[in-house]
């Protein structure tokens, strides 16, 4: 079991891909240098924010609701406590961009040295409705 400790700290994303359960095709969940963070606290509490880097710009005058849509579904964000279990991290989701994600994530994942992949547990994929599985790689900052 990994000491809680190791994951205490801020990791940036480095990728982001999804596998469709269906297939096996393999892409990027938000595509190609996603913009993202994932923390965990001593307090047990841990915070992940990720956005496309294809994202528009600021934009004046505000955004229509096809602008705002577009703009949701390139983001991921929630807030949780977290506990670990072997060797899963479980998220216990308090809020989210998407309230379907108001749930326990449980994940599995491996640390060595800087870098963290969570990656191998199923789950739906909230733009298309598909069954994934998501690997998410970060490194320590």
């Amino acid at each position: 079991m990994t000491d809680a400790s190791a994951l205490i700290g801020s990791w940036r994303m480095v990728s982001w891909t999804r596998e469709a359960v269906a297939t096996g095709e393999v892409t990027d969940a938000l595509g190609a240098d996603p913009v993202g963070y994932i923390a965990y606290h001593a307090d047990g509490r841990m915070m992940a924010t990720v956005f496309s880097s294809a994202r528009p710009g600021p934009k004046e005058g505000g955004w229509t609701d096809a602008e705002k849509v577009a703009l949701y579904d390139t983001l991921l964000a929630y807030v949780a406590s977290y506990t670990l279990e072997q060797d899963r991290v479980v998220h216990h989701v308090e809020a989210a961009w998407n309230p379907n994600w108001q749930v326990d994530l449980s994940r599995p994942f491996t640390l060595d040295g800087d870098s963290l992949v969570i990656s191998g547990a199923p789950g739906i994929d909230p733009a298309t409705g598909e069954e994934v599985i998501y690997r998410m790689e970060f490194v320590k900052v």
